[in-house]
């Protein structure tokens, strides 16, 4: 796996660095500037944080030392929901009903956010298609009967129970049980989206340089220095949003950093035989801690995400993937990979965001590993309220923390983890036969 895509993009080889619609390249920071806020990584987060900011007035500079969404947020599923990876009953465990609501309600303000400013700014994310489903790997109809009512009473989200007999309708596999459909959620083109809320940001004004590396931040003073190899930049207030790529940039952050490699596939259009296996007009993910995740496009090609592993750069990755998708659906023995690629994501021990302020005038946005792109556009919006209106939503996310993700042994830790989830999937799988 290199670098560069085969385009010549500077975009990893994927499905989406050979559909990428971006400029041919962004300047590099080569000079000293000053701004109101700079943000530190061009991921989705600092990018949905620069534009509620330069909607709001503010002069941003965000640098990025890749390409704008170089990382997991242009190589991921494209998913699009409310809600985040820590369930609805866990986070009202930890910080009771009104508050575990008010984070909810977050996501759903940003899925009609993504919504309007793919309108407002002309983005082209597509093929788009609605409605994700979420197929059981277990029995469990009164279970998802009783998560779609309440979430429908206290959110309104029209979530559709899907019978074992419908979901063999839509599904030819016997691996799923009951289904919940989210007619509210959708799948796009994440890189592309991504690029748009760039170009959007810049359209206000804001300033994004590309191939400009952190090298080094004084964040001491009242005026915080950004420097890079080439110039640097003063600023009021710095956000840093580099997550799974942080490295040793800030040392707190960087021991609250946990980066897995997660992986997807391409396909060969399959024509026909995609019916055999797939009716579903949807995107889908099953509920198995690890997870599967995919959808159709339109040419009958299958995108297909899954797996966890501390390996971020593994061999015969298009064969092991496909050998996923064989395991669900036998019947499509003989397709080929037509590309697979990596990703590193950054997540947190407690599978939530993590937004807050380590001091006056410095904060953070990160940990966005398995949320997906909804969560990150409301990341973004909290911090950019924060800063621009001292809006003191940011607080709903204090309890939780920057727990300690187990510093250079993590990636062993998130291994033995994901083996354990597959074991305990296995157990539930074998429970429900």
């Amino acid at each position: 796996m290199t670098d560069l895509g085969t385009q010549g993009t500077g975009y990893v080889d994927s499905y989406y660095g050979r559909t990428v619609k971006a400029p041919a390249s962004r300047p590099r920071l080569t000079h000293d500037i000053d701004c109101d806020v700079c943000i530190v990584g061009g991921g989705m987060a600092g990018l949905a944080t620069a534009l509620g900011l330069a909607e709001r007035g503010k002069k941003v500079i965000v640098l990025e030392a890749r390409r704008v969404g170089w990382g997991a947020s242009g190589r991921n599923g494209g998913f699009v929901s409310a809600g985040y990876s820590l369930g609805l009953d866990d986070i009202e465990s930890a910080v009771g009903r009104e508050d575990a609501d008010a984070l909810m309600w977050l996501t759903l303000d940003a899925l009609t956010l993504i919504r309007s400013r793919l309108e407002r700014y002309g983005i082209d994310a597509g093929p788009m298609r609605d409605g994700i489903m979420k197929a059981s790997w277990y029995k469990n109809a009164d279970g998802l009967k009783a998560s779609a009512d309440k979430k429908n009473e206290r959110f309104g989200l029209g979530l559709e129970f899907k019978s074992r007999e419908e979901m063999q309708e839509l599904y030819r596999t016997k691996r799923y049980h009951e289904g919940l459909l989210d007619p509210t959620a959708f799948q796009f083109h994440s890189l592309n989206f991504t690029n748009g809320i760039a170009d959007a940001a810049t359209s206000l004004g804001a300033t994004i340089f590309e191939e400009s590396p952190v090298t080094h931040m004084d964040l001491s003073g009242d005026k915080k220095r950004i420097d890079t190899a080439k110039g640097s930049v003063t600023a009021d207030q710095v956000v840093i949003c580099c997550s799974g790529y942080i490295g040793h940039l800030h040392p707190k952050l960087s021991r609250a950093t946990l980066p897995v490699g997660t992986y997807v596939v391409l396909t060969e259009p399959l024509g026909d035989r995609l019916q055999e296996a797939i009716r579903a007009p949807y995107g889908t993910s099953d509920s198995r801690i690890a997870n599967d995740y995919y959808r159709a496009l339109p040419d009958t090609r299958l995108l297909w995400g899954g797996r966890v592993s501390s390996n971020l750069e593994p061999r015969n990755l298009g064969q092991k993937m496909i050998g996923d998708i064989l395991k669900i659906y036998p019947q499509l023995e003989g397709i080929r990979a037509e590309v697979a690629w990596p990703g590193t994501m950054g997540y947190s021990v407690h599978k939530m965001p993590q937004i807050g302020q380590l001091q006056p005038g410095v904060w953070y946005n990160q940990g966005y590993g398995g949320h997906g792109m909804c969560a990150t556009t409301a990341g973004g919006e909290v911090v950019a309220k924060a800063i621009a209106d001292g809006d003191e939503t940011y607080k709903l996310f204090a309890p939780f923390g920057l727990d300690f993700a187990g510093g250079p042994f993590g990636p062993l830790i998130a291994q033995w983890a994901y083996w354990g989830f597959q074991m305990q999937d296995r157990w539930q799988a074998w429970r429900s036969n």
